[in-house]
Order: structure tokens, then C-alpha cells, then sequence
């Protein structure tokens, strides 16, 4: 008989093939049994240990075996089981393969062997029973679902392998058998076919307790019955699961993060909604910190304290701490639906949800763990996660981990496991339980919402608090607690909305405010209660809850803001990006990779992008509200978000557009007014008109249609909201003239045809989007406009008569709306020696002076120009000055108007009298 020594001594092996098979057996008694039973193992080590077993070479092993019957199918199974699991544990106990081998190398080997099995096990079952069909005649297949570590592709060497099976459709064999039972004797065959022990073991042990029902449900379902299921009786627990659910037989493909093509897809778009849902869930944080609950009573119940994988500081924390983020945010977004661990948490860490430090330490302890998890496999081909006992296994271990000794080993350990269990606690820590001192301090705000105090107990305690109004702030909230939405809400949305309350009624008495907060803050909760989820954001983050309620106390119109787009409350979380400075070449590619993810949906897309630009404005809003913009920065930020989605709207939507002649449009949008000066707000409309240089026969047509379609993508009313309102009246013959020009008939409009109103509006226009040659055409026609000659006094003329027109207009409008002390009010914007009449001024000055200063044709913006006419000596520094900062402050006072929702942008006239001054004095100077 040839033994292992005479082997090795034939072959003249080196020392340390000899050394590395040694150490294979000192730490893996079950490799050490193997190769005492199997020389063949041993002389294919010697062969190949230098590379990995890969799929093709597991193919090639089943097709030279000769599988005639099941008992054959079995033992060549079993066969190639052991020669790829014992290269594996070689490789790996030898340094050659490192962790992502072996996960891949066992997730091949169960997904080939699970292949293997239902192809010859069906065919054999035809023979018997006919082919499986559907109510047309198409063969119906039995569809793996692979859950957990087989689904996302990280399969340990001796674990189980949780499947799902299901079939496509319901009908019967052509020799009249039930679909249903057809499957359910397949799936019992394919089982068998793995996890039978027999003489030569098994292959995987088969879990089947996660398909509906559990144990009690049926072994098969159809994917109606699946999808039906999931949709009315899924629970939590198996959202959760099913982030790994991954079809693995027909198809395989362990290297998609997603789903792949055909069935998998199928199956995954049919269960997405039940595993993630459309919006933020933050309902998942409350779901999972229970079910891990759970585990933890069932460990200590089991005196299993010591098991690295559901003990305090295992794997299993580092799994949830992943998988609650896709369950959260997964809906939303779509690249976070992917499978492996590590892949995840470095997602998470690029997307800014998780700090660099934690993700390295998680992912770090992930593989000290699940090396550690094998290795504990490797000893006896156990499914173990549990710490030796004895003296002589921890040696064991402690060298197959590469430590001196157990103690050096387990301080290791111990590190690892304490770093995890902190960031698992930071990440799922009870809010309930972690406010529960900041909560024991409200008593008085507890009686007062929950009705223990008479009413004037609470009013007293109201005006203890701060609030003035004590009387009108009860009667608030006792109509709060009675009205019909709070009283019909779900049970533990109702637990949440209390919870809430007395933090709410605490923190607004902080400001300065305190009744106008409270009002807002609560008309906010009742718009949202419905939403579980938001209500458990603000539940489990304090810090979110703070900033609400001082944004809310800041501006009504920032609290409106956020009772219409809710979703927004996610911006709170982190303030690192809250209050960070835009990167607008990294927010165009997060948004363009974003509406990539749904290519071909068009609802999707328009919605992706309207929560994308609330998030902005968001975001410079409360930046804006804590003092850390200037306005002009503001109005920057503002117009290059515009840019920006302007910019990637025509590339989202050209796709799109019937009849399109080419992959990119020659087409370009300009923009005037606000958008063109960059003196955006954040409920400025868009001032933009259309061109195109091309002279494609189909051209006209085409790009008609595609202006269209951007104006409809813009202004169009989805569930997400308004994108932008657009104005397209300054297009040549405004409303009655074409939606889109080409470059040369603007030129010619602009020459020969245009008002000089039309001029005016031009000193502050700019190229926008689209083709930059089309941008460099306009801002030549642009300066051939301002620099043409012009009579003076004809344009005085015509300047002031639109000047009076629009003031008639507006005097109408106010004497409208007129109230008693009117007279003593200033209107900003059209009040005489107001913004408009700067404008005017700025705008006359350089059509008047820019043929002789061609450096007035540059659009700087009105306080830029103002400086540099001075600077030209065509009025006085001084004079310019003035007149600069009352711009300015006009500005800031429209600004601050607007933010507290006040949308007639009076102030006390008495206030800016120096302001009004320096304007009529220029324009009486300027006009004569």
C-alpha cells in the first residue's frame, strides 16, 4: 500500500511541502484523517497546492466522473468535496490563500454542486414523472434561492447552506403530475444529495427553515406563492435574511453583487419592494437591535458567550451593523443592495455613513474573525464558532492563527471583539435607553403632554418652561393629543410621537420663540406621524431632533421646507456633510451614478433628482440659518447647483427624445435674470431659453421636442415635488416665438429685431448646459449687442419708459394689497431707489457705455459693475459705493424676509432712508 511517507519520499519533496503538510495536520484532524485514507488526496496537493481550485477544475472533476445513478452522483460530489475543501484548508493554513479565496472557493463548490444535483436528479425524475410545465407547454425549472453566507458569496468550509426553493409556475408534468409535487420530489432528491452522510461524508449540511412558513411551510413554492407571501405576511426578521437572497441554481454568478439576469432578476425585483423599502426606514434600527436582542438572550441561555460569531463582539454585529444601513437606505439607494460583507462597509465608508476609522476596525476584526471561524472548521470539519476548552486544542488554534500561545492569541482576540462591540453599541444603543437621564429631568414636560396635571398645573409648568403664552400653548397641545391623526396612529408610532413630545416641549422653550417653535416644530410631527419611519429617526437620534426644532424656531420657511419634503430629515444625521462646503464635481457624479441605478424609469428619475437638489438646498439652508454663508456665497452655490442639475438633466434626458439624430446634441441653455447674474434664492424660478447649432434636415424638430421635454421634466408636479418653475418668455418674440432657436437666427433676432428691454436682460446673461461651443457662439453675439452703437438719448427714453410701465403695474398691485401703515413701508424690490431700479441703472450704464468700455460687456455681476464704472470714471466712486451696499443690504433684507416665510418684501421705510437716497440720487443724476 503506498503511504504518505513512501509518497513523499518517492517524489523527492521538499522540506517545506513536507513542513506545510504537517502543519495541515497538527491543525486540522479531519485533513489528517482524509489523507491517511487517500493517497490520491495527498499527490493531488503536491501537484496543484500552488493554485486555487478553481470552478472549471470542479467541472472538469464531474465530468470524468461516471455519475449513472444517484449512489454515483452522491460519491462524486462527496469526492470533489474533499479535494477542494482539503487545497483550500491547505492553502489557507499555509499562507497562500487568503480569506476572499476561501469564501469564493466554497461558495463555487456549493453552487456547482447544487447545479450538479438538480440536473441529473430532473432528468432522472422525467424519466419517471414527464417534464415539468406550465400552462403553455415552456419547461418549468427548480429555482435555489441561496440565503445567507451561500447568497452573498461568503461561504465558510464547514457550514450549512440555507437554500429557498421555488418553481416559476404552476401546471403539471406532460404525464400528468402536479408542478408542486413534481418540485417538492426534486428538492427532497437535491437534498439528499448534499447532506446524506455516507462513507464518504457529505457535501453541505441543507438548511431549509428560512422558506415561508419555516418547518411547518410546504419544501416548494411557486414565485406567485413567494412573492404573495412576502408581500402580506413577511416579517422583519426575514427583510433581513433575505438582503443576502441570491438565486444560485439555474444561474450562479458569485462575483454579482446583485442579483444577475433572468431568474435572479425576476425574483429580486418581485421581493424588492419587501426588503427595501421606498423610503429612509428607519423603523430597521428598532427591528434589528431586537432581533440581535434575541440572539444575545438565546447565547447566554446557552452559556455561549464564547462563540465568535453570535457572542458579544462577533461576526454577527459586524453583519448587522452593515445590513441596517441597506435596510434603511437600500430603497433609496441601490448600490447599497449588494451582498458581501466587506464590500458593504466600504460603501458605507465612501458614501460618508460610516467614519474611516470604524470601517477599517470592522472590517480588520471581519477577517481576524472569519479566519478564526474557519480555523475552528478545520479541526474536526465541524460547524463551530465556539472557543476550545482544552489545553491541547487552544494550542491548536492559537498556531493556526499564528500566535506563540493561546494567551497572545486571546488578547488579540479580545481587542477585536471590544472594538466591535463599541461600534455595534454606538451604532444600535437604545435612545429610549441612552436619553433615559435627559429623560428623567422632564417630568414636568411628561405630566404636561400626557394630561397628568389640571390645566392650571399645566400652565404653570408651561410658563415655568418659558412659554409666555402658557394658556395658548396648552390648548395647542391638548388639541394635538386629541386630534384624529394622533389618536388613529399605530401603536408604536403613538409609543414614538410620546416619547417624543416632552423633548420637544423642552427644547423649544429654549429658544427664543419658544410658542412660534412649538407650533412649528408640532405642525411638522403631525405631517409626518403616518411616516413611522421619520418618527423613529428623530426617536433614535437626539442630535437630529435638536437641529429640527432650531431650524424650525430659525425660519418658517425652512420648517415648511421640511414638513413637504420629510425625506430631508435624513440631512441631520451627519453634520460633517450638513455643514460641510458643496464639492459640485462630486455631488454631478453621485447624482449621475444615482440615475444611472434607473436607467429606462423615468418617474424614477425625475424623483432622484428632486430629492437630490431638496438635499442641497437643504443643506446650504441650514448652513444659511447658522450664520456660515454670505449671501453672494449662497447665491453662488445656488446658481451652480442649477448648472449642475441643468447640466446632467439634458444628458439624463436626450436619451430619451424619439427621432434623436445623434449620440450628443449640439444644444445649449442659457440662462438670464437671477440665474444668469448667479443671484439665485432658494424659490427662484429659471430664466433660460434654448439653442442649437445644427443643420440636420430633422434638427428643428428634434430639438423642439427635446426643449419640451426638459421643460416638462422641470416643471412637472411627481411625489417628490417641483424640480425647478422655468420661464422661457425671453426667447426671441417671447411667448409667441419658437421654444428653441438656432445660434444664427438669435443673432439676427438680437440685431435687427429685439427690444431694448431684451438688451437689458442680456448685460446679465450666460451661457449655462449643454454644448460649450454653442456657449462661446452666445457670448459672442452677446458682446456684438452691448457693444453696438446706440443713441443715448433715444435709450434713455426707452429705459425709462419700462420703467414707468412696470412701476404703474406694480402700484396697482400694492394699492391691492395696501394695509394702513403701508405708507410708512418700503417695497424692496419695486419701491422708487429700490432693487430694480439698480438693475436698471447697471443695465443702462453699460449699454450706454460699452461700445467705447468693452469691459463692461462682462457679466460680473450689478455690485462688480457698479465698481468698475466707477473705476471708468463714469460715476463717481463714492456714489458707486452707496449705491453698491444698498444693494447689498436690499438683498440681505429680501433674504431674511424669505426665510421667515414673509412673501411681500416690505421693511420699515425709515430703516433704509439712507439706502433710497443714494439709489434716487444716481438715478436722478444718471436720468437727468
Amino acid at each position: 500500500m503506498l503511504t504518505q511517507d513512501n509518497l513523499l519520499a518517492q517524489n523527492h519533496v521538499n522540506a517545506s511541502f513536507s513542513a506545510a503538510i504537517q502543519r495541515l495536520q497538527e491543525c486540522s484532524l479531519f485533513s489528517a484523517r482524509l489523507l491517511s485514507k487517500d493517497a490520491d488526496l495527498l499527490n493531488d496537493l503536491l501537484q496543484n497546492h500552488q493554485q486555487a481550485y478553481v470552478i472549471a477544475e470542479m467541472q472538469q472533476f464531474l465530468e470524468a466522473a461516471n455519475i449513472v445513478d444517484e449512489k454515483a452522483l452522491k460519491k462524486a460530489l462527496r469526492q470533489l468535496r474533499q479535494r477542494v475543501i482539503l487545497r483550500t484548508i491547505y492553502r489557507d493554513l499555509n499562507g497562500l490563500a487568503d480569506l476572499q479565496e476561501v469564501l469564493q472557493t466554497t461558495t463555487q463548490l456549493a453552487e456547482i454542486s447544487l447545479n450538479t444535483a438538480t440536473q441529473y436528479h430532473q432528468t432522472w425524475l422525467e424519466t419517471l414523472h414527464g417534464k415539468p410545465v406550465n400552462k403553455s407547454g415552456e419547461l418549468q425549472r427548480l429555482i435555489v434561492v441561496g440565503m445567507g453566507k451561500l447568497g452573498g458569496g461568503e461561504l465558510n468550509v464547514s457550514s450549512d447552506i440555507d437554500l429557498i426553493f421555488a418553481y416559476e409556475e404552476e401546471g403539471e408534468t406532460t404525464q400528468g403530475l402536479s408542478n408542486q409535487d413534481f418540485f417538492t420530489k426534486l428538492g427532497k432528491k437535491v437534498i439528499s444529495a448534499l447532506d446524506e452522510v455516507t462513507e464518504d461524508g457529505f457535501v453541505f449540511r441543507v438548511d431549509m427553515r428560512l422558506r415561508p412558513f419555516g418547518s411547518e411551510g410546504v419544501l416548494v413554492s411557486s414565485v406567485d406563492a413567494l412573492e404573495e407571501y412576502y408581500q402580506n405576511q413577511g416579517r422583519e426578521w426575514e427583510r433581513y435574511a433575505w438582503i443576502k437572497g441570491r438565486v444560485v441554481c439555474p444561474e450562479s454568478n458569485a462575483q454579482n453583487n446583485k442579483s444577475g439576469t433572468g431568474l435572479g432578476a425576476n425574483i429580486h425585483e418581485l421581493l424588492r419592494p419587501f426588503i427595501f423599502r421606498k423610503y429612509l426606514d428607519y423603523n430597521a434600527l428598532a427591528s434589528m437591535r431586537e432581533l440581535k436582542l434575541q440572539i444575545h438572550r438565546d447565547v447566554l441561555q446557552k452559556g455561549q458567550t464564547d462563540n465568535i460569531k453570535l457572542g458579544r463582539g462577533g461576526i454577527r454585529e459586524i453583519e448587522f451593523i452593515a445590513q441596517v444601513f441597506q435596510l434603511m437606505r437600500g430603497g433609496r439607494d441601490t448600490s447599497l443592495q449588494i451582498k458581501p460583507t466587506l464590500a458593504v462597509l466600504a460603501l458605507l465608508k465612501d458614501k460618508g455613513l460610516l467614519p474611516e476609522k470604524m470601517v477599517s476596525e470592522l472590517s480588520e476584526a471581519y477577517v481576524f474573525l472569519r479566519n478564526l471561524e474557519h480555523r475552528l472548521m478545520y479541526v474536526d470539519d465541524a460547524q463551530t464558532q465556539e472557543l476550545p476548552k482544552s489545553d491541547e486544542a487552544k494550542s491548536r488554534i492559537a498556531k493556526a492563527m499564528h500566535f506563540a500561545d493561546w494567551d497572545a492569541f486571546l488578547t488579540k482576540l479580545n481587542s477585536y471583539r471590544q472594538n466591535v462591540q463599541q461600534h455595534f453599541d454606538a451604532t444600535f444603543t437604545d435612545a429610549n435607553t441612552s436619553q433615559q437621564a435627559s429623560r428623567d429631568c422632564l417630568e414636568a414636560e411628561k405630566s404636561v403632554w400626557n394630561g397628568l396635571l389640571t390645566m392650571s398645573g399645566a400652565e404653570q409648568a408651561l410658563q415655568k418652561l418659558g412659554y409666555s403664552d402658557a394658556q395658548e400653548t396648552y390648548r395647542r397641545l391638548n388639541a394635538l393629543h386629541q386630534a384624529n391623526r394622533y389618536l388613529q396612529l399605530p401603536e408604536l408610532s403613538r409609543q414614538r410621537f410620546d416619547a417624543l413630545m416632552p423633548h420637544v416641549i423642552s427644547l423649544a422653550a429654549t429658544m427664543q420663540n419658544p410658542e412660534v417653535t412649538l407650533m412649528r416644530v408640532t405642525d411638522l410631527l403631525e405631517s409626518i406621524c403616518r411616516r413611522a419611519s421619520y418618527l423613529a429617526l428623530l426617536a433614535e437620534h437626539a442630535q437630529a431632533m435638536h437641529l429640527v426644532v432650531k431650524l424650525c424656531s430659525s425660519s418658517p420657511w425652512l420648517a415648511n421646507y421640511l414638513t413637504q419634503h420629510p425625506i430631508l430629515l435624513d440631512e441631520l444625521l451627519d453634520t460633517r456633510t450638513l455643514y460641510a462646503a458643496p464639492d459640485f464635481t462630486a455631488m454631478r457624479a453621485d447624482l449621475v451614478k444615482r440615475l444611472a441605478e434607473f436607467e429606462g424609469d423615468v418617474e424614477r428619475q425625475m424623483d432622484t433628482m428632486r430629492h437630490f437638489k431638496h438635499a442641497s438646498v437643504f443643506r446650504l439652508a441650514a448652513q444659511d440659518i447658522n450664520d456660515e454663508l454670505a449671501l453672494e456665497t449662497l447665491s453662488d452655490y445656488l446658481s451652480a447647483l442649477a448648472e449642475l442639475i441643468l447640466s446632467v438633466s439634458l444628458e439624463t434626458i436626450w436619451p430619451y427624445i424619439k427621432g434623436k439624430h445623434m449620440e450628443i446634441p449640439k444644444f445649449a441653455v442659457i440662462g438670464y435674470g437671477k440665474l444668469g447674474g448667479k443671484e439665485l434664492g432658494y424659490a427662484s424660478d429659471l430664466d433660460i431659453i434654448f439653442l442649437y447649432d445644427d443643420n440636420a434636415p430633422e434638427a428643428s424638430e428634434v430639438y423642439a421636442r427635446f426643449a419640451q421635454r426638459i421643460n416638462n421634466w422641470f416643471n412637472s408636479l411627481t411625489s417628490a415635488g417641483l424640480l425647478y418653475e422655468t420661464d422661457l418668455q425671453l426667447r426671441p418674440d417671447g411667448n409667441s416665438g419658437l421654444l428653441v432657436s438656432t445660434v444664427a437666427a438669435f443673432r439676427d433676432y438680437q440685431l435687427n429685431k429685439a427690444w431694448v428691454w431684451e438688451h437689458q436682460a442680456i448685460t446679465r446673461a450666460r451661457f449655462v448646459a449643454g454644448d460649450g461651443e454653442i456657449g462661446k457662439a452666445f457670448e459672442q453675439i452677446r458682446i456684438e449687442v452691448l457693444t453696438q452703437t446706440r443713441d443715448v438719448e433715444k435709450l434713455k427714453t426707452e429705459v425709462l419708459g419700462m420703467r414707468e410701465k412696470m412701476r404703474a403695474a406694480q402700484s396697482t398691485s400694492l394699492k391691492n394689497s395696501a394695509g394702513k401703515n403701508d405708507t410708512e413701508m418700503f417695497e424692496l424690490k419695486n419701491g422708487a431707489g429700490g432693487i430694480i431700479d439698480v438693475e436698471f441703472l447697471v443695465q443702462f450704464l453699460v449699454l450706454a457705455n460699452a461700445e467705447q468700455h468693452p469691459q463692461l460687456t462682462q457679466n460680473i455681476g450689478n455690485i462688480a459693475l457698479l465698481k468698475l464704472l466707477a473705476t471708468l470714471n463714469i460715476i463717481e466712486a463714492e456714489t458707486a459705493e452707496k449705491v453698491a451696499i444698498a444693494y447689498r443690504e436690499y438683498r440681505k433684507m429680501q433674504h431674511a424676509l424669505k426665510l421667515q416665510g414673509i412673501t411681500q418684501t416690505k421693511v420699515e421705510a425709515s430703516s433704509v432712508v439712507a439706502h433710497i437716497e443714494a439709489v434716487t440720487s444716481l438715478w436722478k443724476h444718471v436720468f437727468n
